[in-house]
């Protein structure tokens, strides 16, 4: 009878301890604000938006619509306090909207 081996890591878990390991960390935090975005936004929202940077602990968010860029920029303290609660308060200092 075989016994399977049991998994130290979730997938998950391995792909975070990579990034760590070679400075990918604030890339991966960039993509769960970017998945965040996507369920937060309306689709045709969403698709104005470029890309979404993280660099020493600053929120850059490139988009396209000038009528959306305006939008985050009335509310960017709304928007920090919101990725703060879901991420971690001292992983983000400030946002950019570019």
């Amino acid at each position: 009878m075989k016994r399977n081996k049991k998994r130290e890591f979730q997938s998950s878990e391995l792909v975070k301890s990579f990034a760590r390991i070679y400075g990918f960390e604030d890339k991966l935090i960039a993509f769960e604000i970017k998945d965040f975005l996507e369920d937060y936004l309306d689709e045709s929202l969403f698709q104005e938006v470029v890309s979404v940077n993280l660099d020493d602990k600053i929120i850059q968010i490139r988009i396209n619509s000038p009528l959306l860029k305006n939008d985050f920029k009335m509310r960017k303290s709304f928007y920090l306090k919101k990725f703060q609660e879901k991420f971690g308060e001292e992983k983000f200092s400030d946002l950019q909207i570019l």
